[in-house]
C-alpha cells in the first residue's frame, strides 16, 4: 500500500508539474506578444494614411465635398493627432512607464483604425441610401468606440493617476471630433444636437467602458484574490521596462514559506576552488522575476567572495518551488554563502560511470562518501524531474552506504516527448544501477581543473542566460570526465552528443552536459515557446568550439584536489508553489476567454443604445 501511494504521489507531481510548464509558456506567449509595434515612422506614415482616408470620405457625401475641404480636414486630424500626442507625453504622460512617444502614437494609430472602420460603413451606407446623415452618425459611433477603446486600454496598461488617465482617455478623441463638427457645422448641420448625443455617449461608454473592467478585475478577486487589470499591469511593466518589484509583491502575497535546502560541493586545490551548487529551488517563473536568474546570481557571488569557478546545475523539482522575489533570492545567496566556508577533506573519488537503458541516462561519481549523480533522458525531452526521484535515489544511496547524494537535472535536451511514468521508472532503475556500479568501482586520488567563458556577441534572445558556460574537468586514474554546464534553458535535441564528441577528441573519455534551467532567457523574445532553447539560433559550431576552449583551459588549470561537501538549509523562504502559479498563469487565459465572451453583449448593448440616440438626432 504505501508503495502505491508513493506511485500514485509521483503521478500527481508529474502531471502537476507538466500543467504548471503548459500553462506558464502560454502566458508567457501572451504577454512577449505584447508592444510588437513598428517603428515611429512607420507609424506616423500610417496614421497620416489613416487621417487622410478619414478626411475624404468624411467629406464625400456632403455639400462641400471637394478635394479642398477633404485636404483641409485631414491635415486638421493628422497634425492635432501628433500635437496631442505630444502633448500627452510631455505634460500627461509623462512619468508613465510604459507610454513613450512611440507607444502613445501607436494606440493613436490604433483609434484611428477603429475610428475609420465606422466612417467607411457611414460612406458606404450614405452612398447607397444617398443620406450623408448616415456619414455623420457613424462617425459619431466611431468616435464612441474609440472612446471605450482609450478607456480599456489606457485603465488596463497605464500606471499614471486617475485624473491624468481620464485626461489621456477623453481629450485626444474630443479634440479630434472638432474639426469634423466644425465642418457638420458649415452644412448647417444641427451641432446642438450633436453637441447633446455627445454628452450621453460619454456617460455611456464610460459605464459600459467600466462595466467591462469591473468584470476582468471580478475574475481575478474569484482567482487568485487580487484584481486581474493590477496584476497585468504588473507583467506589463515587467516586459517592457524590465521592472520585477510590480510583480513580486504580488507573487509574495501568493507565496508559502518553506525551508529551503542547497547541497554546495567543493572541491580544494593548491591554486583554486570549485564550486558545484544546486539549490532545492527552481530557477523561474520567468525574465528577472522572481529566482530566473539565481543561477547566475549565485554563480557570481561565489566566485566573487571565494575567487575560483562556480557553477549551479538544476536539481529534481519543478514550478512548485519558484521563489517569489529577488529579495527572498538574496536570503539563499546569503545562506549559502555563510555556509560554504568549510574546508574539503576527502582526497578520493571514483572514475566518473554512465549507464544507460536506451531511454533514461544516470551519470554518477563518487567522492569519499558523496554520490555526485545526474539524471537526462536524451535525445528525449529532458524537462522537470518531480523532488520525489531525487528522494528515492538519495534513499538508495543511503542502503548502499553512501552518506549524501547530490541529484542534478541534466536539462539537456528538448524534443519529443517521453511517456512520464515510464520514464520515472526508468530514471529510478539505471539510477540504482549506475550507483552501485560507481561503488564497485576502486577510489583514487583525484585532479581538478575548471573553466568559465562567457560566449561574445550571445545574449538572453539567443538563449544564453549571463552566467555563460563552465567546465569542470575531472581526472581519476588517468580517466577524464568533463562536467559541462551552460547558462540555458534546455537544449536542442543532438548538441548534448555533439559536445560530448567534441570533448573525447581532447581526451575526454566521459562526461556529461548540464543547463541550469534559468528562465532569465524566457519570456525574451516572440519566439513561439516565448524562449530559444540552447542551440536552436546559437550556432552549434560556434559553441562547440567556446565550450573546447573553455575545456582545454580546464586540463590545463587541473591538479591534485580534495573534496568537501554540505547540506544546508534556508530558513523561510517564500516561494510561490505550483497551485498558486499555474492559477496565476491560467488567470491570463481566463481574462481573454471572458473577455471575448462578454464584449459583443455588453458593448453591443452599448452601441444599440446609441444607435436609438442617434436615429432622433
Amino acid at each position: 500500500m504505501p508503495h502505491a501511494t508513493s506511485e500514485l504521489f509521483e503521478r500527481v507531481s508529474v502531471t502537476n508539474n507538466a500543467a504548471t510548464n503548459h500553462h506558464l509558456d502560454k502566458v508567457v506567449k501572451h504577454y512577449s506578444s505584447l508592444f510588437s509595434l513598428p517603428p515611429y515612422k512607420k507609424i506616423v506614415k500610417l496614421l497620416a494614411a489613416s487621417c487622410v482616408i478619414c478626411g475624404f470620405l468624411s467629406t464625400y457625401n456632403i455639400s462641400l465635398s471637394s478635394l479642398a475641404y477633404g485636404l483641409l480636414l485631414s491635415s486638421a486630424l493628422f497634425f492635432m493627432t501628433l500635437l496631442t500626442n505630444y502633448f500627452l507625453v510631455l505634460f500627461v504622460l509623462k512619468k508613465d512607464p510604459i507610454y513613450d512617444l512611440r507607444r502613445t502614437s501607436a494606440l493613436s494609430l490604433f483609434c484611428w483604425g477603429v475610428w475609420l472602420f465606422f466612417i467607411i460603413i457611414g460612406y458606404v451606407v450614405a452612398y447607397f441610401t444617398a443620406s450623408s446623415s448616415w456619414t455623420i452618425k457613424l462617425c459619431l459611433l466611431g468616435f464612441s468606440a474609440v472612446l471605450m477603446f482609450r478607456l480599456i486600454v489606457l485603465y488596463s496598461t497605464s500606471f499614471t493617476n486617475y485624473p491624468r488617465f481620464l485626461l489621456a482617455s477623453i481629450f485626444p478623441p474630443f479634440l479630434c471630433l472638432v474639426p469634423f463638427v466644425f465642418f457638420w457645422w458649415l452644412d448647417n448641420i444641427n451641432v446642438p444636437a450633436i453637441l447633446s448625443f455627445l454628452a450621453i455617449a460619454l456617460a455611456v461608454t464610460i459605464v459600459s467602458s467600466f462595466s467591462f473592467i469591473f468584470l476582468l478585475n471580478f475574475i481575478g478577486k474569484r482567482s487568485v484574490g487580487e484584481q486581474s487589470i493590477p496584476i497585468f499591469r504588473a507583467f506589463l511593466l515587467n516586459w517592457v521596462t524590465g521592472l520585477n518589484a510590480p510583480l513580486e509583491v504580488f507573487l509574495e502575497k501568493l507565496s508559502e514559506e518553506h525551508d529551503i535546502e542547497v547541497s554546495i560541493t567543493k572541491f580544494e586545490s593548491l591554486k583554486t576552488k570549485v564550486f558545484i551548487v544546486v539549490p532545492s529551488v527552481h530557477p523561474g517563473p520567468f525574465k528577472n522575476v522572481g529566482s530566473s536568474l539565481l543561477p547566475s546570481m549565485l554563480k557570481v557571488a561565489l566566485e566573487q567572495k571565494f575567487g575560483g569557478f562556480a557553477c549551479v546545475p538544476l536539481g529534481l523539482m519543478g514550478h512548485e518551488l519558484d521563489v517569489a522575489s529577488q529579495s527572498q533570492v538574496q536570503k539563499i545567496i546569503a545562506g549559502t554563502l555563510e555556509s560554504t566556508n568549510f574546508r574539503a577533506k576527502e582526497a578520493t573519488a571514483t572514475p566518473f560511470v554512465k549507464v544507460s537503458n536506451g531511454l533514461a541516462t544516470v551519470c554518477c561519481q563518487i567522492f569519499g562518501k558523496t554520490a555526485l549523480t545526474s539524471f537526462s533522458l536524451a535525445p528525449m525531452t529532458t524537462e522537470d524531474f518531480p523532488r520525489e526521484l531525487g528522494d528515492a535515489v538519495r534513499s538508495e544511496a543511503e542502503k548502499l552506504g553512501l552518506e549524501s547524494c547530490v541529484a542534478i537535472n541534466a536539462h539537456n535536451s528538448i524534443d519529443g516527448v517521453a511517456d512520464t511514468q515510464t520514464a520515472l521508472n526508468a530514471l529510478k532503475h539505471v539510477a540504482a544501477t549506475c550507483l552501485r556500479k560507481a561503488l564497485s568501482q576502486r577510489p583514487a586520488p583525484f585532479k581538478v581543473g575548471a573553466a568559465n567563458v562567457m560566449p561574445g556577441g550571445l545574449s538572453l534572445k539567443d538563449g544564453m542566460g549571463p552566467g555563460g558556460i563552465t567546465v569542470v574537468a575531472v581526472e581519476v586514474d588517468s580517466q577524464k570526465a568533463a562536467y559541462v554546464v551552460v547558462d540555458g534553458n534546455n537544449m536542442v535535441s543532438g548538441l548534448r552528443e555533439k559536445i560530448l564528441e567534441a570533448l573525447q577528441s581532447l581526451g575526454f573519455t566521459e562526461g556529461e552536459v548540464f543547463t541550469t534551467d534559468t528562465h532569465a532567457v524566457n519570456a525574451v523574445t516572440v519566439d513561439r515557446r516565448g524562449y530559444h532553447p540552447v542551440g536552436e539560433v546559437i550556432s552549434h559550431q560556434m559553441l562547440v568550439g567556446y565550450i573546447c576552449d573553455a575545456a582545454k583551459n580546464a586540463l590545463a588549470d587541473m591538479e591534485p584536489a580534495k573534496f568537501g561537501y554540505r547540506s544546508t538549509l534556508i530558513p523561510r523562504v517564500k516561494v510561490i508553489g505550483w497551485k498558486p502559479l499555474e492559477k496565476l498563469c491560467v488567470l491570463t487565459d481566463d481574462v481573454i476567454q471572458t473577455a471575448k465572451r462578454t464584449v459583443v453583449p455588453l458593448f453591443g448593448s452599448a452601441f444599440l443604445l446609441l444607435i436609438l440616440i442617434l436615429l432622433y438626432v
